[in-house]
């Protein structure tokens, strides 16, 4: 999914840092060189979105070296089955540790960044229609999809004054090596042919198909860019597992989000995390640089 949003990124005008951890440095080499091939700067920067150091160590060099940071994309995520009896604590640790403190993180760091900009920006992580809809069976990843919906109402309404909106994407059944991953637990767990985790995810679907990572990456193209200028606070669903048909804008918060300039017509991206999350986004103006930094698989676009 981290992958589908960088390239989508690039495709809308960013240049794009793409972070994942350091054992995926090869992937994220080829992704950025993939993005080089569209025509935009990119740049890999391996690292944790677990360790505040090197959270702030993404955004420090992304800054750095595509000149500004105007977009964050908090894509992290891993998923355990669980349960409350009997699954460890250790994780629970883990599974909070990525999928909560990391978009925390990033959210911070990113902030903290454009604040001192002073031209406000996008924030954009990665929740679940289990932020909204319990998944059975997963517990521990349902806690932490519901902190990063918590956490993003709540960013948006301290950042709004700075002109930073910060919403979340709330992927159902998406085919991913996540999803597949999930399909195999669950069927360990309840005794499931291979597949039918999905197939049953599927058939209680409104539009009776498994989402596509470009499905995804179309939603975050959205609130990255100029026309969602004043949508902040939003966890958004498309079609969800479990969930009858949506208002796209469910649960909006206001932020107060003063009308200051801010063009988003071509941009460059970060990305970071156990994805990757850095992005920046250049303005028709010669001298308003933007950059997004996106989580991929653990974060900036991080690649799950």
């Amino acid at each position: 999914m981290g992958r589908a949003i960088a390239v989508q990124l690039a495709n809308d005008g960013f240049d794009v840092g793409v972070n994942d951890i350091p054992s995926k440095l090869t992937l994220l080499e080829t992704l950025v060189k993939e993005i080089e091939g569209l025509n935009r700067k990119s740049i890999a920067v391996p690292g944790d979105v677990t360790s505040e150091g090197q959270v702030k160590a993404m955004v420090e060099e992304a800054v750095a070296k595509l000149g500004s940071l105007d977009v964050m994309v908090a894509n992290a995520g891993i998923y355990h089955a669980s349960s409350l009896l009997t699954s460890p604590l250790e994780e629970f640790e883990q599974t909070l540790a990525v999928n909560t403190r990391g978009p925390l993180l990033c959210y911070r760091y990113a902030a903290k960044q454009m604040i001192a900009q002073g031209r406000g920006g996008r924030i954009i992580g990665a929740a679940s229609v289990a932020a909204k809809r319990p998944y059975p069976g997963s517990i521990f990843y349902n806690i932490s999809k519901f902190a990063v919906r918590g956490l993003t109402q709540t960013a948006a309404v301290e950042l709004g004054e700075h002109n930073i909106t910060v919403n979340a994407y709330a992927p159902g059944f998406t085919l991913t090596p996540m999803l597949e991953d999930a399909d195999v637990d669950n069927s360990k767990k309840y005794g499931l042919a291979a597949g039918e985790f999905i197939k049953r995810g599927i058939d209680v679907t409104p539009l009776k198909r498994v989402g596509q990572v470009q499905d995804i990456a179309n939603m975050v193209s959205f609130l990255a860019s100029d026309k969602a200028s004043y949508i902040t606070g939003q966890t958004s669903s498309g079609t969800s597992h479990r969930e009858k048909t949506r208002i796209l804008f469910a649960d909006f918060v206001e932020a107060r989000l003063p009308r200051l300039p801010l063009k988003c017509t071509s941009a460059s991206h970060s990305l970071s995390g156990p994805r990757s999350q850095l992005r920046s986004v250049r303005d028709i103006d010669a001298h308003n640089a933007k950059h997004v930094f996106t989580n991929a698989g653990q974060a900036n676009v991080n690649l799950p």
